[in-house]
């Protein structure tokens, strides 16, 4: 029962600190394209994690390696087909679909691998499904550029929800006595792809003045997220934390409301206190 709460308690501070995490690098990207904040908040977390690595110790074995590899792969395809999406097609289906298969992967291959949660988690787990797909719901005003849902959104979004998804399922299957090495070298590998890309678009730019002070924050807290992540997959199920974790939005959401002065949407409203009673019921079950 300890080991289960201790891992809401986790999975809840990853989703948080993912959520301040996107909040900041979001900022950034208002003033610089996102590629060059990446490039930034990718290399910065790699820093800190390989650092923590070292003091947390571990052994570093084949299977961490190409666990953590693979899974900073599947973390960089995600960042890159989901910017796609949201470039090529309307937000406010875009980021809930992406949600919805960022949430849904984990729980399916949980179950697959034996994982058998009670019937209380599943109800938690039915509502926070719901919830994930409120919070990241966003509405247009009637003075925006309204995007079609082109033939090749629907691929991209795809592509992201799965790859994000995959993130989860992908880590969990580390060994835990690798400590927190298969998150730096999920860092790496995924550092790696970000640099591929933009020399291959021709974006090395790094930024400067505040962008590049908000990306580094963002390296900071993405770093906090991705260890209380792990931690949280090594003392609860998959199919239960992946899907507390990505309640996530809510906290971008909350720090729109409260910084940026943003409407929250009645529909995200509603997501909200869904997210809570969805809490409460898969830390209960």
């Amino acid at each position: 029962m300890i080991g289960s709460l201790a891992g809401t308690a986790l999975a809840l501070i990853s989703g948080i600190g993912y959520g301040v995490s996107d909040f900041v690098g979001g900022l950034a990207s208002r003033r610089v394209a996102a590629l060059r904040v990446v490039l930034v908040s990718y290399p910065v977390a790699l820093v800190l994690l390989t650092t923590i690595s070292f003091v947390v110790g571990g052994h570093v074995t084949t299977p961490a390696i190409v666990w953590g590899g693979l899974c900073g792969l599947s973390q960089a395809f995600g960042v890159w087909w989901f910017y796609a999406a949201l470039g090529a097609g309307p937000m406010s289906l875009v980021s809930p679909l992406t949600a919805i298969l960022v949430a849904g992967v984990p729980i399916v291959a949980g179950v697959l691998l034996g994982e058998r949660p009670s019937l209380l988690a599943y109800t938690g787990i039915g509502l926070a499904l719901i919830a994930v797909v409120l919070v990241s719901r966003e509405e247009r005003g009637e003075d925006s550029t309204v995007q079609r849902f082109t033939a090749k959104v629907p691929w991209l979004t795809l592509g992201a929800g799965l790859a994000f998804g995959l993130n989860f399922v992908l880590i969990d299957q580390a060994p835990h006595d690798a400590g927190l090495w298969p998150l730096a070298f999920a860092r790496l590998s995924a550092t790696l792809m970000v640099v591929a890309i933009a020399v291959t678009s021709r974006n090395l730019a790094v930024p400067s003045g505040v962008p590049l002070r908000l990306a580094m924050a963002a390296g900071v807290l993405d770093t906090v997220a991705n260890v209380a992540m792990l931690l949280a997959l090594q003392a609860s199920l998959l199919s239960l934390t992946s899907v507390l974790i990505s309640l996530y939005p809510a906290g971008t959401v909350l720090l729109a409301l409260a910084v940026l002065k943003e409407r929250v949407t009645r529909w995200q409203a509603a997501g909200m206190v869904l997210a809570i009673g969805a809490v409460g019921l898969i830390a209960a079950g």
